[in-house]
């Protein structure tokens, strides 16, 4: 495993993938040693109210697969198959017995859940957040307590899908898309758009 790319580097191999080698393992100890990292980022007040799930286990990661979707953009696109799921999940909570309103820390979901990526894309993984799922069909499997309010959902595994980053035309969309090759193609805005110049 490279552990010399600089960061630029890192943060472009990190792409939302969808579709795994369900042949290559990332295991438990692997992912925990990502949220190991987590552990120092920076926490809202420092309040730290983050838990995670770690599931690497077939049953688990079925059954989360059954209770996610993938790509709300792509039209007809029912997530990956069996032979290219991911192999492993992380499922990130707000303690509600530390932060009584677990919404005011999902900027500390959005860190946590980007270094867990960025940890990965080091390690030759990948992965992809995940926002739309069934937390109760899933709190109802794992027993999970209600002290914790499930927020985001992270799966990872080897990646397979080509992604392709492209500078969005002007006046263009930011709808990613597919085309004939299955190629995934991820319009971004440049760098002249996003800059706030002081003489508007």
């Amino acid at each position: 495993m490279n552990k010399n790319s600089n960061v630029k580097e890192i943060v472009l191999k990190n792409r939302s993938y969808r579709e795994f080698d369900s042949s290559v393992p990332i295991t438990h100890e692997v992912i925990e040693e990502y949220i190991d990292s987590v552990r120092f980022t920076p926490s809202t007040v420092n309040l730290q109210p983050l838990k995670f799930y770690i599931a690497t286990k077939p049953d688990e990661t079925s059954l989360i697969r059954q209770n996610v979707k993938f790509a709300g953009l792509l039209t007809g696109y029912n997530g990956p198959d069996k032979e290219h799921n991911p192999t492993g999940y992380v499922i990130i909570f707000a303690d509600k017995n530390i932060a009584a309103k677990p919404e005011g820390f999902d900027k500390d979901v959005g860190i946590a859940a980007q270094t867990i990526l960025l940890e990965a894309a080091e390690d030759g993984f990948g992965g992809c957040m995940i926002g739309s799922f069934n937390g109760n069909e899933i709190t109802r499997y794992f027993k999970f307590p209600e002290n914790l309010s499930m927020r985001l959902i992270i799966a990872l595994g080897k990646p397979l899908t080509k992604i392709v980053l492209e500078e969005m035309p002007a006046g263009g969309s930011t709808a990613y898309y597919r085309d004939e090759n299955s190629v995934h193609h991820v319009p971004k805005r440049p760098l002249s758009e996003i800059l706030i110049n002081r003489n508007f």
